[in-house]
């Protein structure tokens, strides 16, 4: 009897144990997160949380065999997991690499080394990230994402999947049908733009199907961010409602007016009695699906001209009201972009009742530096963040601004840094250029100044385990050169392909909004590709390196196939027709040598895109919908009217396989043979330039400029659409040896 009971005893405490175990691991996220890097990594390392006077922190030590890493919070002890791992054991995890195989046993971390930052708010995501990179992610993508912003340093990050659950609940009760809701919420890939009051419902409408699935992620995620203690930026209320409101609710509603040909939603004015009924009917919809944070995301009147209907004192007060209702504390989250925060709405607001994302910190800052965006007191009394946005449109290019970045952040944190709180990553596409994030999210941590040189040596051996001249020169071209936009140059984002670019006499920018202009030599790119190339069988495997040798190679290529492209075009004002067949075809021959380069790659393949949104449909008509928003939002972006005067159309053009070769080949190959037929109709006898008949009352002047090369003139939308309308043929898997076809490459140029 007495040994029964001391066996239930012992099985009742061994039950407790694995209890307490397992409640131990479910509180440490570090434990699953180096799980997930490499399955039994988690024994290797010692993790604690230690307090530091308030700064945040993270320390690398070595007890025995095992890496010991403390830090002042979950998130600070991710920071110095990644720091040992680049600087120690030269492992590199980004985008295109989240996992990898640690040695048995560590190398050890021979001196104490501690990091302290002053910087507590590590921001991330643009409205636009959500749409561009992440519109059709699932939970194993976000799992990942979580993964590398903890690993980052990310602590505040923008948390907007769903937002439109709670939308159309509060239009449901608010007596909207949902044939309604669906004309005002946008479709998958253009969510961000109805986000920020800029259109409704192109894309859409939405099933319930989705509204489920986005439900369910975004509970997902909140619970992981939670768990490492991130403090969550959820999606507050700034009045947009549909643009007919008035006449469905009688609401006092301003007209939004067009955004790029679309129709924008309206205003509801503050001083509408309704206005503080609905903020609370939104917030307690948002409070009832996903709970509540102390960052709340605002962003009203968006890229729009000042009205004088609007009362911007009082609406930014009517905003606040409401957002404080929900939580005493609550801090409202606003970008500092263009004309916001228009000062006649926040300089009223007490200090660190708003924080301020400064979002182009590295090219356009307003905090009070030079800038074509210099705001003279900066954000005055309120507390800021020094953002990089890196990146528009998620387009595909090798891009950075080292110099300006390092200066404007030492002037930041010096002179400027009475108000500054943190950093921030405000892309508007990620998955790309991870030398500039990496760069970015050290900044915090590192305390003495540095430059480009002195860091990019430390990158490369982490980033490909081992150090290499070879490598290091090719780097060495590309930080002076190509990551290297000096001040004064506001383009927006990447040097844009030509490939990408709808085909004219004068080609240069590929979308009306880049601000694109020459910066650096095509023949520094064409360089840094050689000499990546002359060590890939070296590196023949390391997955890194693949990466940046088909990245850097892709580069090359399309920098050169930019002066080829003035070769074919030099060949056709010359009227050289033999020669212009020639600079012609190997132009397009380019552009399909790019195809097959990016095809070895499942991150530069259309079909990485595609499939992951037919994947988010539970139907075919739900999977045909989603491809077609993810057809449309990397070409045209909109219809016809937004294709060829809105300004949209190739604003998020891709450099992905798949997409050169069936729809940029297809433009490109249909100008060429336009011209040549051009060339071929002048060569027959030319009436209309007789002078005679309908042309014998023109001038000596007009008839001279009948005679000069003409461009042509293609219906490019028509080409176009048919192509967003096609479904499938694309997939993720990777084809062909990236080595090979780099070489390939090569080969081709010389």
């Amino acid at each position: 009897m007495k040994n029964r009971q001391t066996l239930k005893t012992m099985i009742f405490v061994l039950a407790m144990m694995v209890i307490a175990m397992q409640e131990t691991v479910a509180a440490n996220p570090i434990t699953g997160l180096l799980e997930r890097i490499d399955k039994g990594a988690s024994r290797k390392f010692k993790i604690e949380l230690l307090k530091n006077d308030g700064k945040e922190f993270f320390e690398l030590d070595q007890q025995g065999q095992k890496v010991v890493v403390r830090g002042h919070n979950w998130v600070d002890v991710a920071v110095g997991i990644n720091w040992y791992l680049k600087y120690h054991a030269g492992i590199h995890l980004t985008w295109n690499q989240m996992q990898a195989k640690l040695p048995d046993v560590l190398p050890p971390v021979k001196t104490r080394e501690k990091h302290e930052t002053n910087l507590s708010l590590r921001y991330d995501f643009n409205y636009c990230t959500f749409s561009y990179s992440m519109a059709f992610w699932d939970w194993k993508r976000w799992e990942q994402e979580i993964d590398w912003m903890a690993l980052h340093g990310v602590n505040l990050p923008l948390a907007i999947v769903g937002e439109e659950c709670v939308w159309r609940n509060m239009l449901l009760k608010l007596g909207y049908t949902e044939e309604e809701i669906g004309r005002f919420i946008a479709g998958p890939a253009f969510l961000a733009w109805w986000e920020m009051n800029n259109l409704e419902g192109w894309g859409g409408p939405l099933p319930l199907s989705w509204y489920q699935r986005q439900e369910t992620l975004q509970k997902q995620i909140l619970r992981r961010m939670k768990e490492y203690g991130m403090h969550l930026v959820l999606p507050g209320y700034c009045g947009m409602m549909p643009h007919d409101a008035k006449q469905k609710l009688g609401l006092n509603v301003t007209d939004g007016g067009l955004w790029n040909g679309y129709q924008r939603p309206a205003n509801l004015l503050p001083t509408d009695p309704r206005f503080n009924e609905i903020a609370t009917l939104y917030y307690q919809e948002l409070t009832r699906l996903f709970g509540t944070s102390k960052y709340y995301s605002m962003d009203p009147f968006h890229e729009s001209n000042d009205d004088s209907a609007i009362d911007y004192d009082a609406a930014g007060k009517a905003m606040m009201r409401a957002m404080k209702a929900v939580r005493g504390d609550a801090v409202w989250v606003i970008q500092g972009w263009t004309e916001n925060p228009r000062p006649q709405m926040v300089d009223s607001m007490n200090p660190n009742d708003l924080l301020v994302l400064d979002l182009f910190s590295e090219c356009r800052p307003m905090f009070g530096i030079p800038s074509i965006w210099k705001r003279q007191d900066g954000y005055k009394q309120h507390p800021w963040l020094f953002c990089m946005l890196e990146n528009f449109g998620a387009n595909v290019g090798l891009h950075g601004r080292m110099d300006q970045l390092l200066q404007n952040f030492f002037l930041a944190s010096g002179d400027y840094s009475k108000h500054l709180k943190g950093i921030g990553f405000t892309m508007e596409g990620s998955e790309n250029n991870p030398v500039m994030f990496e760069l970015m999210s050290e900044l915090p941590w590192r305390q003495e100044r540095f430059t480009k040189e002195q860091w990019i040596k430390g990158y490369t051996r982490a980033r490909y385990g081992a150090s290499d001249a070879v490598i290091n020169q090719a780097w060495g071209i590309l930080v002076e050169s190509i990551y290297n936009c000096p001040a004064g140059n506001n383009q927006q984002g990447p040097h844009e392909s030509i490939f990408c670019g709808r085909p004219t006499l004068n080609n240069f920018q590929a979308s009306s909004w880049s601000k694109m202009k020459n910066y650096y030599d095509p023949a520094d790119t064409r360089r840094a590709a050689e000499l990546m190339v002359s060590v890939a069988e070296k590196y023949r495997g390391n997955n890194n390196f693949e990466y940046d040798l088909v990245d850097i190679c892709r580069q090359a290529l399309a920098d050169q196939a930019r002066l080829q492209y003035q070769h074919a075009i030099a060949d056709y004002k010359s009227f050289s027709r033999q020669a212009f067949a020639q600079s012609s075809k190997r132009f397009l021959d380019m552009l399909l040598l790019q195809d097959k380069l990016l095809g070895t790659r499942s991150e530069f393949r259309l079909g990485h895109w595609t499939e992951a949104a037919r994947n988010c449909g539970t139907n075919d008509a739900e999977r045909d919908q989603y491809e077609w928003n993810a057809r449309v939002q990397i070409t045209t972006w909109g219809n016809r009217t937004c294709a060829d005067t809105g300004g949209l159309r190739d604003y998020a053009h891709k450099e992905w396989q798949g997409l050169l070769k069936d729809f940029y080949y297809m433009r490109w190959k249909a100008y060429f043979d336009a011209l040549a037929k051009q060339m071929e109709e002048q060569t027959k006898p030319q009436p209309e330039l007789l002078g005679t008949g309908a042309n014998s009352n023109k001038t000596a002047s007009e008839l001279f400029s009948m005679a000069l090369p003409q461009e042509v003139k293609l219906d490019y939308y028509a080409m176009e659409e048919p192509w967003t309308l096609r479904h499938g043929g694309y997939t993720a898997k990777a084809e062909g040896s990236p080595v090979d076809v780099a070489k390939e490459v090569i080969a081709f140029l010389k």
